[in-house]
C-alpha cells in the first residue's frame, strides 16, 4: 500500500508541476531575449498606480523603487517596481495586431537559482489588453505552485508550473503573450490593441491571495516589504505592431518593403536590389484562399486593396526558384 501511495503521489506531482515550458535557455522555453530580431518596438508611455510594500501591513506604505519611464523603451534590467496588486498601463507608438505566434513580450527582473538552472527568483503578474482604454481583458492565467507552503522572500519557482503569468522568465528574457487567446471577446479588436496592463500578483496563500483563472492561489515570493517589492516592470517587448514597415532580405542582396500596414486603398511593394526573376504577389485571406496575384516588375509596384473586405492578409511573394517571402498585412 504504501508503495502503490508513493507511486501516485509520484505521479500527480509531475502531472500538476511540470505542464509548461521552462526557464528560459532550457530545451523548450518560450522566452523572448530582449536581443531577439523578432521584436520590432518597445512601449512608448506608461503610467504607474503603486501598491503595498506590504498589503498586509499598510503602514509601511507604497512601493517606491524606479519610476515609470524605466518602463518606456528597450529592456535594460532598469525597473519599476509595482508593490502589492500595483498596475502599470503601457501604451504604444503603433497598435498590437493578432499575428503568427506570440504578439508581445513582458520584461521583469526574475534572477535564476544557482544551484538549479530551472527555478528562479520570479515575481509574477496578470496580464491584461485593451483596443479602447477603457475595458480591459485578462489572459487566462494558471499557477500549478503548491498552495500549501508560502513562498518566501528567499525561494525559488519553477517555470514549468507557470502558464500566461507575466515575470514567467529572468531578466531579459520577454513571456510572450499571444492576443490570438482572446479572440472572439466582445468589447475587444485583437488586431488593434493599444493599451496592455500590468497587474502585480499577491503571493499570499492565505490573506490576500491572488487567484489564477481557475481559482488556485497563486504563490510566489511574500512578502518583500521593500520599497522594491511585488512586480519589477522592466519593458514590454512588441511583435506584432500595426505600421510597422517589414522589411524582407531576398538572396543576391535583394530586399523588399511592403507598406503601409494598415492599409486603407493600397498596399506599395518597393524592391531594392534587383528584381528576382518571375517575382510575383499573391494576396491571400487569413484562410487561405487567393484574392489576386500580381506580376512583380518594376521597383515599386501598387497593390489596389479598396475593394478588399477589411481585416487581416497574407502577401506571399513568390520568384521564379520557389523561394518564399509571407507578409501579414491589415486592410482597414
Amino acid at each position: 500500500m504504501k508503495a502503490f501511495c508513493f507511486i501516485l503521489f509520484s505521479f500527480l506531482t509531475v502531472g500538476a508541476y511540470g505542464q509548461y515550458a521552462p526557464q528560459a535557455g532550457l530545451p523548450g522555453s518560450t522566452a523572448i531575449n530582449a536581443s531577439s530580431t523578432s521584436i520590432v518596438g518597445w512601449a512608448a508611455g506608461c503610467t504607474v498606480s503603486r501598491g503595498y510594500m506590504d498589503i498586509a501591513d499598510q503602514s509601511l506604505g507604497l512601493a517606491a523603487a524606479g519610476d515609470s519611464t524605466l518602463a518606456i523603451g528597450y529592456a535594460d534590467g532598469s525597473v519599476v517596481s509595482l508593490g502589492d496588486s500595483g498596475v502599470a498601463i503601457l501604451t504604444f507608438d503603433h497598435p498590437i495586431y493578432n499575428g503568427e505566434g506570440p504578439d508581445f513580450a513582458v520584461f521583469e527582473n526574475g534572477f535564476r537559482d544557482p544551484a538549479d538552472s530551472a527555478h528562479a527568483f520570479l515575481e509574477l503578474a496578470f496580464v491584461e489588453i485593451s483596443s479602447d482604454g477603457v475595458n480591459y481583458f485578462r489572459f487566462p492565467a494558471t499557477s500549478l505552485t503548491s498552495e500549501n507552503v508560502q513562498i518566501g522572500n528567499g525561494d525559488y519557482l519553477a517555470a514549468t508550473s507557470i502558464n500566461n503569468l507575466a515575470g514567467k522568465y529572468v531578466s531579459m528574457n520577454g513571456t510572450p503573450f499571444d492576443l490570438g487567446e482572446l479572440t472572439g471577446i466582445s468589447g475587444l479588436d485583437v488586431n488593434n490593441v493599444t493599451h496592455v496592463r500590468i497587474v502585480d500578483v499577491i503571493g499570499a496563500i492565505s490573506g490576500h491571495p491572488s487567484r489564477d483563472s481557475a481559482g488556485r492561489v497563486i504563490n510566489d515570493p511574500y512578502p518583500t516589504p521593500f520599497p522594491s517589492g511585488g512586480f519589477d516592470l522592466d519593458a514590454v517587448g512588441l511583435i506584432n505592431e500595426v505600421g510597422v514597415t517589414e522589411v524582407k532580405a531576398l538572396p543576391g542582396g535583394v530586399s523588399v518593403s511592403v507598406f503601409p500596414n494598415p492599409a486603407t486603398d493600397r498596399i506599395m511593394i518597393s524592391v531594392a536590389g534587383g528584381i528576382p526573376a518571375g517575382l510575383s504577389a499573391t494576396v491571400k485571406t487569413i484562410s487561405g484562399s487567393v484574392v489576386a496575384v500580381y506580376s512583380i516588375t518594376e521597383k515599386s509596384t501598387v497593390l489596389p486593396v479598396a475593394q478588399y473586405p477589411a481585416g487581416m492578409y497574407y502577401i506571399v511573394l513568390q520568384d521564379a526558384k520557389g523561394n518564399k517571402w509571407v507578409e501579414k498585412v491589415a486592410r482597414r
